[in-house]
Protein backbone atom coordinates (compact mmCIF):
# COMPACT_ATOMS: atom_id res chain seq x y z
CA UNK A 1 0.00 0.00 0.00
CA UNK A 2 1.30 3.45 -0.89
CA UNK A 3 0.50 6.52 1.24
CA UNK A 4 1.43 10.14 0.60
CA UNK A 5 1.43 12.60 3.51
CA UNK A 6 1.28 16.23 2.35
CA UNK A 7 3.08 18.33 4.98
CA UNK A 8 1.77 21.61 3.65
CA UNK A 9 3.07 24.97 4.89
CA UNK A 10 0.55 27.46 6.20
CA UNK A 11 1.66 30.96 5.24
CA UNK A 12 -0.44 33.81 6.69
CA UNK A 13 0.15 35.78 3.49
CA UNK A 14 -1.57 33.07 1.41
CA UNK A 15 -5.35 33.32 1.30
CA UNK A 16 -7.54 30.42 2.37
CA UNK A 17 -8.89 30.17 -1.17
CA UNK A 18 -5.40 30.05 -2.70
CA UNK A 19 -4.21 27.44 -0.23
CA UNK A 20 -7.33 25.37 -0.80
CA UNK A 21 -6.64 25.24 -4.53
CA UNK A 22 -2.94 24.59 -3.97
CA UNK A 23 -3.71 21.71 -1.62
CA UNK A 24 -6.08 20.24 -4.20
CA UNK A 25 -3.38 20.38 -6.87
CA UNK A 26 -0.94 18.63 -4.52
CA UNK A 27 -3.50 15.88 -3.92
CA UNK A 28 -4.12 15.39 -7.63
CA UNK A 29 -0.36 15.11 -8.17
CA UNK A 30 -0.33 12.02 -5.92
CA UNK A 31 -2.16 9.95 -8.50
CA UNK A 32 -0.83 6.42 -8.08
CA UNK A 33 -0.95 6.46 -4.28
CA UNK A 34 -3.65 4.50 -2.45
CA UNK A 35 -4.06 6.98 0.38
CA UNK A 36 -3.30 10.71 0.61
CA UNK A 37 -3.42 12.65 3.88
CA UNK A 38 -3.56 16.38 4.64
CA UNK A 39 -2.91 17.91 8.08
CA UNK A 40 -5.11 19.51 10.73
CA UNK A 41 -6.78 22.87 10.03
CA UNK A 42 -4.53 23.53 7.03
CA UNK A 43 -6.99 26.04 5.49
CA UNK A 44 -6.53 28.50 8.38
CA UNK A 45 -3.71 27.24 10.64
CA UNK A 46 -4.23 25.26 13.81
CA UNK A 47 -3.28 28.15 16.11
CA UNK A 48 -5.01 30.94 14.19
CA UNK A 49 -7.89 31.07 16.66
CA UNK A 50 -8.81 34.65 15.81
CA UNK A 51 -10.03 33.67 12.34
CA UNK A 52 -11.92 30.50 13.26
CA UNK A 53 -15.29 32.25 13.39
CA UNK A 54 -14.93 34.11 10.11
CA UNK A 55 -13.48 31.15 8.19
CA UNK A 56 -15.90 28.50 9.51
CA UNK A 57 -17.74 26.51 6.83
CA UNK A 58 -20.73 24.18 6.75
CA UNK A 59 -19.89 20.50 6.52
CA UNK A 60 -20.50 20.46 2.78
CA UNK A 61 -18.83 23.77 2.06
CA UNK A 62 -15.94 24.92 -0.14
CA UNK A 63 -13.27 22.73 1.47
CA UNK A 64 -15.50 19.66 1.27
CA UNK A 65 -16.30 20.21 -2.40
CA UNK A 66 -12.75 21.01 -3.52
CA UNK A 67 -11.36 18.00 -1.68
CA UNK A 68 -14.05 15.65 -3.03
CA UNK A 69 -13.16 16.72 -6.56
CA UNK A 70 -9.43 16.29 -5.90
CA UNK A 71 -9.94 12.75 -4.54
CA UNK A 72 -11.89 11.80 -7.65
CA UNK A 73 -9.36 13.35 -10.02
CA UNK A 74 -6.48 11.55 -8.31
CA UNK A 75 -8.43 8.31 -7.84
CA UNK A 76 -7.22 8.02 -4.23
CA UNK A 77 -8.60 7.61 -0.75
CA UNK A 78 -8.19 11.09 0.70
CA UNK A 79 -8.02 12.03 4.35
CA UNK A 80 -8.54 15.73 3.69
CA UNK A 81 -7.19 16.87 7.03
CA UNK A 82 -9.52 19.05 9.06
CA UNK A 83 -11.24 22.42 8.78
CA UNK A 84 -13.36 24.65 11.00
CA UNK A 85 -16.91 23.38 10.63
CA UNK A 86 -19.94 25.42 11.64
CA UNK A 87 -22.76 23.03 12.51
CA UNK A 88 -26.40 23.99 11.84
CA UNK A 89 -26.81 25.00 15.49
CA UNK A 90 -23.83 27.37 15.21
CA UNK A 91 -21.34 25.23 17.12
CA UNK A 92 -17.82 25.13 15.70
CA UNK A 93 -15.97 21.82 15.36
CA UNK A 94 -12.50 20.75 14.27
CA UNK A 95 -13.74 18.36 11.60
CA UNK A 96 -11.84 15.86 9.46
CA UNK A 97 -13.18 14.40 6.22
CA UNK A 98 -12.32 11.23 4.32
CA UNK A 99 -13.26 10.73 0.66
CA UNK A 100 -13.27 7.58 -1.46
CA UNK A 101 -11.52 7.40 -4.86
CA UNK A 102 -14.76 8.32 -6.61
CA UNK A 103 -15.06 11.52 -4.59
CA UNK A 104 -17.80 10.34 -2.23
CA UNK A 105 -17.58 11.36 1.42
CA UNK A 106 -16.72 8.22 3.36
CA UNK A 107 -16.30 9.55 6.90
CA UNK A 108 -16.60 12.60 9.14
CA UNK A 109 -14.59 12.84 12.37
CA UNK A 110 -15.02 15.67 14.85
CA UNK A 111 -11.95 16.04 17.08
CA UNK A 112 -12.65 14.60 20.52
CA UNK A 113 -9.87 16.18 22.59
CA UNK A 114 -9.70 19.96 22.17
CA UNK A 115 -6.41 21.71 22.86
CA UNK A 116 -5.95 25.00 24.66
CA UNK A 117 -7.01 24.37 28.29
CA UNK A 118 -8.81 27.67 28.99
CA UNK A 119 -8.46 29.33 25.59
CA UNK A 120 -8.49 28.76 21.84
CA UNK A 121 -9.93 25.54 20.50
CA UNK A 122 -10.85 24.28 23.97
CA UNK A 123 -13.36 27.07 24.55
CA UNK A 124 -14.31 27.96 20.97
CA UNK A 125 -15.20 24.50 19.66
CA UNK A 126 -17.46 21.64 20.54
CA UNK A 127 -16.03 18.21 21.28
CA UNK A 128 -16.64 15.23 19.03
CA UNK A 129 -18.20 12.22 20.70
CA UNK A 130 -17.68 9.36 18.25
CA UNK A 131 -14.74 7.15 17.38
CA UNK A 132 -14.45 6.83 13.61
CA UNK A 133 -12.94 4.09 11.47
CA UNK A 134 -12.89 3.77 7.68
CA UNK A 135 -12.61 0.43 5.88
CA UNK A 136 -10.31 0.61 2.87
CA UNK A 137 -9.70 -2.42 0.64
CA UNK A 138 -6.22 -2.87 2.13
CA UNK A 139 -6.65 -1.80 5.76
CA UNK A 140 -9.02 -0.17 8.24
CA UNK A 141 -8.14 3.37 9.24
CA UNK A 142 -8.67 4.79 12.71
CA UNK A 143 -8.97 8.58 12.76
CA UNK A 144 -7.47 10.98 15.29
CA UNK A 145 -6.48 14.64 15.28
CA UNK A 146 -3.42 16.24 16.90
CA UNK A 147 -4.03 16.54 20.68
CA UNK A 148 -5.88 13.18 20.54
CA UNK A 149 -2.41 11.62 20.24
CA UNK A 150 -1.89 12.18 23.97
CA UNK A 151 -4.89 10.03 24.95
CA UNK A 152 -4.12 6.32 24.50
CA UNK A 153 -7.62 5.20 25.45
CA UNK A 154 -8.96 6.69 22.22
CA UNK A 155 -6.56 4.56 20.19
CA UNK A 156 -7.46 1.43 22.15
CA UNK A 157 -11.06 2.11 21.24
CA UNK A 158 -10.15 2.46 17.58
CA UNK A 159 -8.24 -0.83 17.65
CA UNK A 160 -11.20 -2.54 19.33
CA UNK A 161 -13.31 -1.18 16.44
CA UNK A 162 -10.99 -2.86 13.94
CA UNK A 163 -8.40 -0.19 13.15
CA UNK A 164 -5.07 -1.39 11.79
CA UNK A 165 -3.68 1.92 10.52
CA UNK A 166 -3.98 4.94 12.80
CA UNK A 167 -4.00 8.27 10.96
CA UNK A 168 -3.19 11.36 13.02
CA UNK A 169 -3.71 14.68 11.25
CA UNK A 170 -2.05 17.47 13.23
CA UNK A 171 -0.82 21.02 13.58
CA UNK A 172 1.85 20.21 16.19
CA UNK A 173 4.10 22.98 17.55
CA UNK A 174 7.85 22.79 17.12
CA UNK A 175 8.53 23.32 20.83
CA UNK A 176 6.95 19.94 21.64
CA UNK A 177 8.37 18.00 18.68
CA UNK A 178 10.05 15.41 20.93
CA UNK A 179 6.62 14.48 22.32
CA UNK A 180 5.26 14.14 18.76
CA UNK A 181 7.79 11.50 17.79
CA UNK A 182 7.65 9.68 21.11
CA UNK A 183 3.85 9.50 21.20
CA UNK A 184 3.54 8.39 17.57
CA UNK A 185 5.89 5.49 18.23
CA UNK A 186 4.16 4.64 21.51
CA UNK A 187 0.73 4.50 19.88
CA UNK A 188 2.14 2.17 17.19
CA UNK A 189 3.83 -0.18 19.66
CA UNK A 190 1.05 -0.44 22.22
CA UNK A 191 -1.62 -1.00 19.54
CA UNK A 192 0.51 -3.07 17.17
CA UNK A 193 -0.67 -0.87 14.33
CA UNK A 194 0.77 1.45 11.72
CA UNK A 195 0.74 5.12 12.66
CA UNK A 196 0.67 7.78 9.93
CA UNK A 197 1.17 11.07 11.78
CA UNK A 198 1.10 14.20 9.65
CA UNK A 199 1.79 17.77 10.73
CA UNK A 200 2.14 21.13 9.05
CA UNK A 201 5.11 23.30 8.19
CA UNK A 202 5.31 27.07 8.50
CA UNK A 203 4.08 29.27 11.35
CA UNK A 204 0.48 29.63 12.56
CA UNK A 205 -0.25 32.81 14.52
CA UNK A 206 3.42 33.13 15.52
CA UNK A 207 3.62 29.46 16.56
CA UNK A 208 6.35 27.61 14.59
CA UNK A 209 5.20 24.17 13.48
CA UNK A 210 7.12 20.96 14.07
CA UNK A 211 6.75 19.37 10.65
CA UNK A 212 8.55 16.02 10.93
CA UNK A 213 5.59 13.94 9.82
CA UNK A 214 6.28 10.30 10.54
CA UNK A 215 5.21 6.80 9.53
CA UNK A 216 5.72 4.07 12.14
CA UNK A 217 5.21 0.33 11.73
CA UNK A 218 3.55 -2.03 14.27
CA UNK A 219 6.91 -2.77 15.92
CA UNK A 220 7.61 0.92 16.44
CA UNK A 221 10.15 1.20 13.63
CA UNK A 222 10.17 4.51 11.78
CA UNK A 223 9.63 3.83 8.09
CA UNK A 224 9.85 7.46 6.96
CA UNK A 225 10.14 10.91 8.49
CA UNK A 226 9.89 14.36 6.94
CA UNK A 227 11.92 17.44 7.75
CA UNK A 228 10.61 20.78 8.99
CA UNK A 229 9.64 22.38 5.66
CA UNK A 230 6.80 21.76 3.24
CA UNK A 231 7.26 18.23 1.92
CA UNK A 232 5.37 15.25 0.56
CA UNK A 233 6.32 12.11 2.45
CA UNK A 234 5.51 8.99 0.43
CA UNK A 235 5.94 5.51 1.86
CA UNK A 236 5.00 1.98 0.89
CA UNK A 237 3.98 -0.41 3.64
CA UNK A 238 2.45 -3.86 3.98
CA UNK A 239 -0.89 -3.84 5.84
CA UNK A 240 -0.56 -7.58 6.43
CA UNK A 241 2.23 -6.84 8.91
CA UNK A 242 -0.36 -5.75 11.47
CA UNK A 243 -1.99 -9.17 11.65
CA UNK A 244 1.38 -10.91 11.57
CA UNK A 245 2.69 -8.78 14.43
CA UNK A 246 -0.39 -9.35 16.56
CA UNK A 247 -0.08 -13.09 15.93
CA UNK A 248 3.65 -13.31 16.65
CA UNK A 249 3.48 -11.17 19.79
CA UNK A 250 -0.14 -11.35 21.00
CA UNK A 251 0.09 -8.72 23.73
CA UNK A 252 -3.35 -7.28 22.95
CA UNK A 253 -4.90 -10.58 24.01
CA UNK A 254 -3.45 -10.14 27.52
CA UNK A 255 -5.28 -6.92 28.32
CA UNK A 256 -7.30 -7.05 31.53
CA UNK A 257 -10.31 -4.79 31.27
CA UNK A 258 -12.89 -3.67 33.79
CA UNK A 259 -10.63 -3.80 36.87
CA UNK A 260 -12.07 -2.12 39.95
CA UNK A 261 -10.45 1.15 41.06
CA UNK A 262 -8.23 1.00 44.16
CA UNK A 263 -10.01 1.30 47.49
CA UNK A 264 -9.36 4.42 49.52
Amino acid sequence: MRASLIQIAVDPDESVEARRERAASLVVAQRGSDLVVLPELWPVGAFAYTVFEQEAEPLQGPTHDVMAKAAAEAGVWLHAGSFVERAPDGTLYNTALVFSPDGQRAAVYRKIHRFGFDKGEAVMMGAGEELVTVALPETTLGLATCYDLRFPEQFRGLVDAGAETLVVSAGWPERRRAHWTLLAQARAVENQAYVLALGTAGTHADVPQAGHSIVVDPWGEVLAEAGADEEILTVEFDPAKVGATREQFPALKDRRLGLAPPSI
